[in-house]
């Protein structure tokens, strides 16, 4: 080997030191930094209650902590979001684009969408309920009280009669004479029933173009004698074609959020 080969053997060597010395150093400074960090000390310990106070304040965290793992269900639930996840699913579906858009993206169009609907609610709750119990105007009783009347008259307004009256027949009460007299626990079925009735037939109404464009090429491929050829590889460019000329997701969108209104 030549004098020039080992010289560059030798500055590669003293480089990958240099690098290897310049990490060493460098762990050690982000773990002394690290180690000067005062990390808070987290206890959580189950013990018995001296007093029916304490007993009673835990029970409340229990209830709590049920509640926030429960919320996701519960926003899907009483919420517009049910309606919308299912159209933008079935108008995907109807397109025949496999996983596009992706599961994500319909998800999160959902989510958008159902933010915009709700936030004349949120804004009704806020202000009737969350906003007076931060500032300690009224009790926690009161709050949750006000707070789950706007959302209540937001499910009574997309529940049908039918559907209501079936869970009211279930639960056997008696006629209610006004929609107070009616439980949340009551409520809250019916209203998910009549939205997956109301999702379907939007989601119907969305799946008839593709259907068509479907049968068209179907029948025109079998006229030509191609039975080996998927009519649904000819028919999705058409299919997609059509979606953007008519502005699809403008109108679904469109649709969605005037049904709440």
């Amino acid at each position: 080997m030549g004098k020039s080969g080992i010289l560059g053997m030798s500055g590669s060597g003293k480089c990958l030191k240099i690098l290897f010395y310049t990490l060493v150093v460098f762990l050690v400074g982000t773990l002394s930094a690290k180690a000067q960090v005062s990390v808070p000390n987290i206890n959580i310990s189950v013990g018995e209650a001296d007093s029916p106070e304490e007993f009673s304040k835990g029970l409340q965290i229990l209830i709590w902590l049920t509640v926030l793992t429960l919320a996701p269900s519960i926003f899907i639930l009483t919420t517009s979001f049910t309606r919308i996840v299912i159209v933008l699913s079935i108008a995907r579906t109807a397109m025949g684009v496999g996983q596009l858009p992706p599961h994500q993206v319909i998800v999160g169009l959902a989510l958008l969408l159902t933010f915009f609907v709700m936030a004349p609610t949120v804004s009704k709750i806020n202000e009737q309920a969350l906003q007076p119990y931060m500032n300690k105007e009224i009790t926690q009783k009161v709050a949750l009280q006000r707070g789950i009347e706007p959302l209540r008259e937001f499910m009574f307004r997309q529940t049908e009669e039918s559907d209501l009256a079936l869970f009211i027949k279930m639960a056997k009460l008696e006629k209610p004479s006004s929609t107070d007299d009616i439980p949340t626990h009551v409520l809250m079925p019916a209203f998910v029933i009549s939205e997956l009735k109301t999702a379907f037939k939007i989601g119907f109404m969305v799946f008839i173009p593709f259907l068509v464009i479907d049968i068209v090429i179907a029948s025109i491929l079998v006229s030509m004698g191609m039975l080996f050829l998927p009519p649904i590889m000819i028919s999705m460019p058409f299919k997609i074609v059509l979606f953007v000329l008519v502005d699809g997701w403008h109108l679904i969108a469109e649709s969605l959020v005037t049904g709440f209104s």
